[in-house]
């Protein structure tokens, strides 16, 4: 009969539709401290963090990858078989940032990534003792590194530097906080400090200036 005839044929198509699906597609899930998508963890400086990957639903053994950045982390042979750690330790400012992945060894683009973020307190630093002929321009560079971001300011001996217009300029990065002075006076002498206020802490540096006399013969 004809209905016969035409399932016979859908049977014959959905077994040869079985038959030829590609085998071993990957099904498997990778986790990095129980979460299965891409996460940011908060951290501290002096702190160490363990970073567990494991595999789920996997049907065999599967071998796992360390990238720190892109460059692969050196595990040892009992550490890569379903689920694999790495040890972050003495976590410094530099690791801000950093990116930690995990990956499948025969599918490196089934993989999880843990970026840190380095909480730390304002760290500072620069030339702190300057000497500059009156008349001269002069720079005051005070490099900051902080996360979160601190809020910078000037004072000159313990106050608050009042900025005068085309004579000082404030120029500021993620990284640096400059005070330039256009063609310093004598009155210019003293000690500048740098403050930067984050959530976390205040930190200050002391900038000394000395402006020497011009003498005219």
């Amino acid at each position: 009969m004809a209905w016969k005839s035409s399932a016979m044929q859908i049977c014959r198509f959905l077994l040869l539709v079985i038959l030829f699906l590609p085998h071993g597609t990957t099904s498997s899930v990778l986790t990095v401290n129980g979460k299965t998508e891409d996460y940011t963890l908060d951290t501290q400086r002096g702190f160490q963090e363990s970073l567990e990957c494991a595999v789920q639903n996997h049907t065999r053994e599967e071998e796992l990858l360390w990238y720190r950045g892109s460059g692969k982390v050196d595990l040892k042979s009992g550490n890569k078989i379903n689920s694999s750690s790495v040890c972050v330790s003495s976590i410094s400012e530099n690791d801000n940032g950093v990116n930690f992945t995990c990956r499948l060894q025969r599918d490196e683009t089934v993989s999880i990534s843990v970026t840190l973020n380095v909480i730390f307190p304002p760290l500072l630093s620069g030339n702190d003792f300057q000497t500059v002929s009156e008349g001269n321009n002069v720079n005051l560079v005070c490099n900051v590194k902080s996360n979160p971001q601190a809020q910078m300011t000037w004072y000159k001996d313990n106050n608050i530097l009042n900025l005068e217009k085309n004579y000082h300029q404030i120029q500021q990065t993620s990284e640096s906080f400059q005070l330039s002075i256009t063609k310093v006076r004598k009155s210019d002498n003293g000690t500048y400090s740098c403050v930067a206020n984050s959530s976390v802490k205040m930190e200050t540096m002391d900038f000394h200036l000395i402006v020497e006399a011009l003498y005219k013969a």
